[in-house]
């Protein structure tokens, strides 16, 4: 059907119980996806997004799941394929944020943010690339306007989602032809009340005058996600021109 794009495809969105991901999981409910989601602490959180998509009429699932662990992954990718019998959309969207001035990181602080941004997507696309490739899936990742533009109080994570960035090129090549592999960047996402003034400040610097909302997010995410599969290799900038 034109309007349910994903109807019969399974979607895996790690870190899919809030947020952003939340969002993610409910567009591609939205299109049409049986959807499963990983989560390591928001239990219920992950509980009431099931209900969500349940709602849809799509099929969910959570799974808990280490994206830093080579086991906790390849659990969590059989677990999805055992019960949907099949993977066409992998989300890499677990990820960690930290603020810190950069000669004050520590080495334990520096670990768990690529641990989790960067050593996860790479866990999670290689154990579900045999599946994807059964079916000529998608693989979206989630980088950062970070990622492309220096942000000196957030040094590891900015490094970690550059390294994102580079991780979905070489897949794209790497992963050629039977699987696309691209990248939403996003800039500032309005997520909450308590960031109020930091968002004015954003959304006056962004030539769209407001902030991002997880929406748009999972909107570009949906165009990679049902778009041609011959677009591979790229990363979007989902920011309102806040980089230009």
């Amino acid at each position: 059907m034109k309007d349910k794009p994903l109807s019969g495809k399974t979607a895996l969105v790690t870190g899919g119980a809030r947020r952003i991901g939340r969002a993610i999981a409910l567009a591609l409910a939205g299109a049409g996806a049986d959807v499963a989601i990983t989560y390591l602490t928001s239990r219920t959180d992950a509980s009431e997004t099931l209900e969500e998509i349940n709602s849809l009429g799509c099929r969910a699932l959570a799974v808990e799941c280490d994206v830093r662990s080579e086991d906790s992954v390849r659990s969590a990718v059989h677990a999805v394929t055992e019960i949907f019998g099949r993977l066409d959309v992998v989300v890499n969207n677990a990820a960690l944020f930290e603020s810190a001035a950069l000669d004050e990181i520590s080495l334990e602080q520096w670990d768990a943010v690529f641990e989790t941004n960067a050593r996860g997507p790479f866990l999670v696309a290689r154990e579900a690339l045999p599946h994807l490739r059964k079916v000529q899936g998608r693989i979206v990742n989630i980088g950062s306007l970070g990622g492309i533009h220096a942000w000196a109080g957030h040094a590891h994570y900015c490094s970690a989602k550059a390294a994102v960035h580079m991780l979905t090129q070489a897949m794209a090549k790497a992963f050629a032809p039977g699987v696309s592999v691209n990248c939403v960047a996003p800039g500032w996402i309005e997520m909450n009340a308590s960031e109020q003034s930091a968002a004015s400040h954003f959304a006056a610097k962004t030539p769209m005058k407001r902030n991002g909302t997880a929406e748009d997010v999972a909107q570009a995410v949906l165009f990679f996600a049902t778009g041609p599969g011959f677009v591979t290799g790229q990363i979007l900038t989902v920011d309102g021109g806040l980089g230009l």
